[in-house]
Formats: C-alpha cells, sequence, structure tokens
C-alpha cells in the first residue's frame, strides 16, 4: 500500500514551504515518525515525519522547490522492500550529467548545502572546485561566492567597473527574479547593477519568504500607525521590588515583556476590535487572546504564540514567554506553537529602538512594537506643584489595520495598555 507524503499547515498564513533537506533517499527504509525531511517557512524550519512504515518509492520535490500546503513530497510503499543501493536523494538527480555539465560524479558527491548547490549552478560554478569550510567540510554558498570572486579576479585582475561586463549568471545569484527587477523598472524604478567589491547575498529560503509574506501584509492591510510614550516608574519599582523573590520562587529572571503582555491583554479585552481577523467582507473578533511574540533567531524572525494568555498570570506569562523564547531561539519550536496568534507583540529590544512601526502579521489585525526604556526628565506634579523629574520613559508604537479598525478605539487600545502600565498593579 503506498502512502502520498503531503506538506502540512506549518502556521496560520503558511500557504507554502521550501524543501530544506531530504533526510532520506529513494529506495530507503523507513519507520514510523522518522523525520523524512526538513522544511524551510517564513514561521519555522520544521521537520515532517513519516506517517507509515515502508519504503520511500518516489521523492517528488528537490531540495530547493517551493512546495504548496499539500502539496506532494514523496510516496512511501509500506509493501516494498528496500533497496540495497545507495542512490542519493533526489535534489542531487534534478538534472542529469548529460543534461547539466556542473554535476560531473565528482560534483555529486562534493556535500553542500541547499543554498550553495543552486547558487553553483545559477553561477556556472562546478561543486567539485570548491573546497569546503563548514562542517565536515561541507560546502556553504559563502564558500561558491569566495570561489566565483576568486575566479572572477584571476581572469581579470586589476579590472575594475560593474559586474554586468562578467557573464550575466555570475553578477545575478537568482536568475529567476530578473523579470520582476525588470517590471520595477517599467515602473520607474532603478534596478541596482552590482560592482566590484559589493557582497551579494542570495536570500536564505527562510529570508525570502519572510519578504514576500511582509510585502502581502502591506499590500492586504492599509497600515496606520500611533504612539505613546509610558510612564515606567511603577512598573521599575514593582520588578526591582520582587525580582530576586521572583526568580528564586519560578528559575527564571523577571523582565519588563510579562508587563507588557499582560497590560495588552487586559487592553484587548476591553478592545476587541484589534483582536480580530478580516474574511472576505466581514470581520471576526475572536473570543481567545492568543499572544504572539516575534523573537529574532539566527534564521530569521520567528512568532510562537502564548495560548489563552488572558488566563495567565503575571508568572505564567513570565514562564510561558521565557520557555518559548528559549525554544526559539534553540530550534526547538514545533508548528503547533506558531499557529492560532490573535494579535502580536514586538520587542526589538535595547540599543537605541526609539520607536518603529511594525508590519501586521497576517491575518491579524494589529502588533505593538516596543521601544526602549530609557531615563528622561519630565514634568510632574509634585505637591501640587510642576516639577522637572527624571523617569523611565518607553515608547509603545501600535500598528493596525484601517479596514477593521478606526482611529478611535485604536487609539483607546493604546491610551489603555499606557494607563495599565502605569498604574502598574500586578498580583505576583
Amino acid at each position: 500500500m503506498k502512502a502520498s507524503i503531503e506538506l502540512p499547515a506549518l502556521g496560520e498564513s503558511v500557504v507554502e514551504g521550501t524543501v530544506s533537506r531530504w533526510l532520506v533517499a529513494e529506495g530507503e527504509r523507513v519507520e514510523v515518525d522518522q523525520p523524512l525531511v526538513e522544511v524551510t517557512t517564513d514561521k519555522v524550519d520544521a521537520e515532517i515525519p513519516s506517517p507509515v512504515a515502508g519504503v520511500v518509492s518516489e521523492i517528488l520535490a528537490a531540495e530547493g522547490d517551493v512546495v504548496p500546503v499539500g502539496g506532494r513530497l514523496a510516496v512511501i510503499d509500506s509493501e516494498a522492500t528496500a533497496s540495497l543501493a545507495s542512490e542519493p536523494p533526489v535534489a542531487d538527480k534534478s538534472a542529469s550529467p548529460a543534461a547539466d555539465p556542473l554535476r560531473p560524479e565528482k560534483a555529486r558527491r562534493a556535500d553542500a548545502t541547499p543554498v550553495a548547490r543552486r547558487l553553483a549552478r545559477e553561477s556556472g560554478v562546478p561543486l567539485a572546485e570548491i573546497e569546503g569550510s563548514g562542517i565536515s567540510g561541507r560546502i556553504t554558498k559563502q564558500d561558491v561566492l569566495r570561489h566565483s570572486r576568486t575566479a572572477s579576479e584571476a581572469s581579470s585582475p586589476g579590472a575594475a567597473g560593474p559586474v554586468a561586463s562578467r557573464p550575466p549568471a555570475a553578477s545575478s545569484p537568482r536568475p529567476s527574479r530578473a523579470p520582476r527587477v525588470a517590471a520595477s523598472s517599467r515602473r520607474g524604478g532603478s534596478a541596482y547593477v552590482p560592482v566590484d567589491g559589493d557582497r551579494v547575498i542570495p536570500m536564505s529560503p527562510m529570508r525570502r519568504i519572510i519578504a514576500e509574506h511582509m510585502v502581502y501584509s502591506k499590500h492586504t492591510s492599509p497600515h496606520v500607525g500611533s504612539v505613546t510614550e509610558v510612564d515606567m516608574a511603577g512598573v521599575v519599582a514593582l520588578r526591582s521590588h520582587h525580582k530576586v523573590a521572583f526568580q528564586e520562587a519560578n528559575g527564571i529572571a523577571l523582565t519588563y515583556l510579562p508587563f507588557i503582555v499582560n497590560a495588552v491583554v487586559r487592553a484587548l479585552k476591553e478592545f476587541p476590535a484589534l483582536n480580530a481577523s478580516v474574511i472576505e467582507d466581514a470581520i471576526v473578533e475572536k473570543k481567545s487572546i492568543n499572544v504572539g511574540l516575534a523573537v529574532e533567531t539566527e534564521k530569521g524572525l520567528v512568532v510562537p504564540v502564548v495560548r489563552n494568555a488572558d488566563r495567565l498570570s503575571l508568572s505564567g506569562l513570565a514562564a510561558e514567554i521565557d520557555d518559548l523564547a528559549s525554544r526559539a531561539r534553540n530550534k526547538r519550536l514545533s508548528a503547533d506553537d506558531l499557529q492560532g496568534g490573535t494579535f502580536t507583540v514586538s520587542n526589538p529590544g535595547r540599543r537605541g529602538n526609539l520607536y518603529g512601526f511594525a508590519i501586521i502579521n497576517q491575518p491579524q489585525v494589529g502588533i505593538v512594537r516596543v521601544g526602549e526604556m530609557v531615563k528622561r526628565p519630565v514634568v510632574r506634579e509634585v505637591e501640587e506643584e510642576e516639577a522637572i523629574l527624571i523617569r523611565p520613559m518607553m515608547h509603545i508604537a501600535l500598528s493596525y489595520d484601517h479596514r477593521a479598525v478606526d482611529g478611535a478605539p485604536a487609539n483607546g487600545f493604546l491610551y489603555r495598555i499606557r494607563e495599565l502600565l502605569e498604574r502598574a498593579e500586578y498580583d505576583l
């Protein structure tokens, strides 16, 4: 009996994934739940397990291929016998040696990342000539780029001028994007041509998908921004008083983010229009409040979700945030961790981040971005007299979808977040 392996939904609004690496080969026997393939989306890198035991009879998507959700990846025959032949995965068989002179026998044996292999093919660089600097000598995209630059310099010593004078494939690592550049030029834009000394960095699959998702969000939602300034003195005092005891009791540090998320959640309960999605000609206000937290990882931005955040205490939020952030940075998030978000909080961190307007995470209608907390002089009333005091101030910026939310409720929502933080009424 043959089972078709399809790309599952790997997160809300994810419609496709890129095959990063096959972990099995055709003819290989696999067991139930054995990882078959690594897939990259704008949300997460995920391993797709086998639902049945059997033999991989067909691999239908090569490394680097973009597959829609529900698209077929492979076929497993539960009644077949494993082949003894050690055939390479389909990603290494996408072109025959006769059809692709860049893939002689030695090159096919070269261990390279999918991006490096694709870049080498597009740039006309035989993998067999490249020395890998990765783990166990694996060839990386930087190895390919370095080899290309060295070869170019050797063929044109002392040359200076636009890369356009070189063969076209060497000047553009992704020829398939050329039509888009040409289209932008026709709209009045100017396509930049790299010159000697420029560093051309091909987008990773995750970076490319994130870029497409951001463009889609800006195209779909009319973004409007609003910003408020919050006096965090009460929160700072409360945290300072409890942080040692909190860490001893819970085993984690008490940061400012749980206070902010708690205020956002309480404000969402009062302004449900921000906890919604636009579906065709209707606005759906969500019953659950599931807060996504934008976390920067070495591979790009991911947004794990704190589910039912309105049911958690401050300490519960702190524990959940710490767990999700840790698993995101250690690449241990599951697809379930990234689904079902109804609103997002982005905290880019310190180092000069005053405020900024984030792009809405579709299909949500709002996102807040937290600025750096900085001590500044402000005017306050002290004993019925105005005085200049030094206070820890923070900007919080809201981006919202004007299809679903008007200015008055959006500003009311942001004002309520400020009010809750400045009151600093929390149970620890």
